[in-house]
């Protein structure tokens, strides 16, 4: 996929500082202060809002000083907007032992289960963290043991609630949620978002998507213990309903999967002989999260979190140079965070797009070099591509003699 040219960037950009309305509210959340940030088109259903740490303020506290944020949630084709993201940062005490704390959430079956992990999610893993003290040590193994059981607890804690509810709310939600220091970085990652890292322009994919179908080793391993806990894949998706294999929620392919089979039944998607010989040893759908430690040397540039209404669209490496280009021309995190979730939904994206970028303070963009276009190369693949469909209108023409 070929990326913009500049010219037509500075159209998005303007376009978007004119047509764009942007509300800071204050508020304080685990002593914390923190803005939400609120924006909308005119006359379009496309929103975006997050968590986001009050800059300014961060810039004077000492905690990763040199790192700017940006934040956009862009609703898509779908009807509702179950995306969302959060970043908190440690202000006004040391809850977080110099860390900053963001995440990725995308939403199915209702909005309800991001509705209680983006308040819920950060509580337990500060609390399985002992407060950041963890983190300050950078112990990997105590890290990792104590973000898998935040998560598992924030799972538990989600699929309680939603029985709570009284009501047949199934909803669940993935969750790429990351810990951000001057010289460190920690991953914690469910379902099918994803972390890059821009090194010097170079795109480093952080993780891996959690999804039931595909020949790559993490989907392979998903599809055998689907199997092994007694489920099936069905067209690329668990019991021919969900095409994510790690979630939290989700609650019928947990607690109620045996529900969930009578109410296949009912609707007519299997039969009562099929079930019969379906025996459940295990959640079909988990919360466990996989944990990467990723060092910062002085090549990191920025740090990307997306839901995969762009990763399904863009390519990492096509976003990264996108996001360096407009922080080539005009420096601002927050413009060229809302330009990326905008070149998603033009390059059709189906889904909803909400991206957090952290720009880690390490790169002179005013003065780097431009990165030149090979308008070689890009000749070449212009001829090649002609070529290629003047031989399928030739072979198409002949086969139909």
């Amino acid at each position: 996929m070929a990326l913009w040219s500049p010219r037509l960037q500075r159209f998005l950009l303007n376009n978007n500082n004119s047509v764009s309305k942007i509300d800071l509210k204050k508020t304080n959340h685990h002593n914390n202060n923190i803005i939400t940030r609120k924006w909308s088109r005119e006359g379009s259903r496309r929103c975006c809002s997050a968590i986001a740490i009050d800059a300014p303020s961060c810039l004077s506290d000492g905690l990763a000083s040199g790192i700017r944020w940006g934040s956009a949630k862009l609703q898509g084709v779908r009807e509702e907007m179950e995306d969302d993201a959060v970043i908190v940062g440690s202000i006004s005490n040391d809850e977080l032992e110099g860390f900053y704390f963001a995440a990725v959430f995308d939403g199915h079956a209702g909005f309800s289960a991001v509705k209680f992990l983006r308040e819920e999610l950060y509580k337990e893993c500060v609390k399985a963290l002992q407060g950041g003290h963890l983190l300050d040590k950078k112990d990997f193994i105590g890290i990792k043991n104590a973000l898998q059981e935040a998560f598992k607890t924030a799972d538990s804690k989600l699929l309680n609630w939603l029985e709570m509810n009284g009501e047949d709310d199934e909803s669940g939600a993935t969750a790429t949620a990351m810990f951000l220091g001057n010289d460190m970085l920690f991953v914690s990652h469910v379902g099918d978002s994803c972390a890059v890292l821009s090194q010097s322009g170079k795109a480093e994919d952080l993780t891996n998507s959690h999804r039931p179908y595909g020949r790559n080793k993490v989907s392979l391993q998903e599809i055998k213990r689907i199997r092994e806990a007694g489920g099936w894949i069905s067209d690329g998706r668990i019991c021919g309903d969900i095409s994510v294999s790690r979630a939290f929620g989700d609650i019928r392919f947990k607690t109620k999967k045996n529900e969930m089979l009578k109410k296949g039944v009912a609707e007519g998607r299997w039969s009562e002989k099929f079930i019969s010989r379906v025996q459940f040893v295990g959640d079909l759908v988990i919360a466990t999260p996989d944990i990467y430690q990723v060092p910062l040397g002085p090549d990191a540039e920025f740090v990307l979190l997306a839901t995969d209404g762009l990763w399904d669209y863009i390519k990492s490496s096509d976003a990264v140079n996108f996001v360096r280009n407009q922080l080539r021309e005009h420096g601002d995190v927050q413009v060229a965070c809302e330009a990326l979730a905008q070149m998603a939904l033009d390059q059709y994206s189906q889904d909803n797009v909400t991206i957090v970028i952290a720009d880690l303070g390490r790169t002179d963009w005013e003065n780097l070099p431009v990165q030149q276009q090979n308008f070689v190369y890009e000749l070449i693949q212009a001829f090649a591509t002609i070529g290629i469909v003047s031989l399928g209108i030739w072979m198409s023409s002949n086969g139909s003699f």
